[in-house]
């Protein structure tokens, strides 16, 4: 059904979801790897092969924070808010086996897609259709090594997932050394993503925010990963790994995180607004 009946070859899948027009268009250049987008942009790329392969800067960014915040290979309890094509659970599943790990997507439509083209399987993932915060406060507590907050509506965070009142619940969530990582996205003069660092300071004791050189200096739009924890975070170890990146990404933790959140106020469930949308082009493909 979603070959050419032809040529055998993997084509591009188009339907409406719940969220907008989802695509899925098999990479030319890769077998296995495919490319998913949401009304023209890009949410997430799978390679069926090769697991490991992360191909956007920011889930290798999010992938390099996996890798150092525990031994090698061992198995992590996760939980993912936003799905989109599933990228970040699957190479969980890959690097550390046997990793119990749990999605939340609001967009139900989409991820019947996702399992239909690019389907995963197995017992220790398990995939919820729902609102991210919603399912957030009905998580244990302290049951979570590793939570990943990647939720985007068309291409801007929605404001109830950038409040004190959400990062608290996700720390609540989280076991003692357990570490929130947020991916979000903004351009000069950086005002929320400033205010979202300012925000998880305001919960988690020990913070640090990621992105290129370019993004930090205003000089682009793009991505920031903000990541906290109770106990300090493995800076040196992720440093190394950022800098070696095919597209390098730096560190901001301790004195400089804090000039550079100085006289900013955390956000409030009464003050949230959603993330800023993108300049035309920042982010869409042809």
């Amino acid at each position: 059904m979603l070959r050419d009946t032809d040529a055998g070859e993997p084509v591009p899948v188009l339907r409406e979801v719940a969220l907008g027009t989802a695509k899925l268009m098999p990479d030319l250049d890769c077998d296995g790897g495919w490319l998913l987008t949401l009304d023209g942009t890009p949410q997430s790329y799978v390679d069926l092969a090769d697991p490991t392969r992360l191909e956007f800067e920011y889930t290798r960014r999010i992938g390099h924070l996996a890798d150092v915040l525990a031994p090698e290979g061992l198995a992590l309890d996760a939980l993912h808010l936003g799905g989109g094509a599933l990228t970040l659970p699957r190479y969980l599943a890959a690097t550390r086996p046997g990793s119990r790990q749990r999605v939340v997507e609001l967009d139900g439509p989409l991820m019947e897609l996702v399992q239909e083209v690019l389907p995963w399987t197995g017992p220790d993932l398990a995939v919820t259709v729902g609102d991210a915060r919603e399912a957030l406060g009905g998580v244990a507590p302290g049951s979570v090594d590793l939570l990943v907050a990647d939720v985007f509506q068309g291409s801007r965070t929605p404001a109830h997932l950038t409040s004190v009142e959400f990062v608290t619940l996700a720390a609540a969530a989280l076991r003692p050394g357990g570490c929130y990582a947020a991916n979000l996205a903004d351009g000069a003069p950086l005002e929320f993503a400033k205010a979202q660092a300012a925000t998880l300071r305001a919960v988690f004791p020990q913070t640090c925010l990621v992105a290129e050189p370019s993004v930090l200096r205003g000089r682009r739009f793009g991505n920031v990963l903000l990541v906290g924890s109770d106990r300090p975070l493995p800076v040196e170890a992720l440093s190394r790994r950022l800098a070696a990146d095919p597209f390098p990404a730096r560190l901001v933790e301790g004195d400089e995180l804090r000039r550079l959140v100085r006289g900013v106020q955390p956000v409030t469930d009464a003050s949230a607004r959603p993330s800023p949308p993108p300049p035309a082009g920042a982010f869409s493909i042809a």
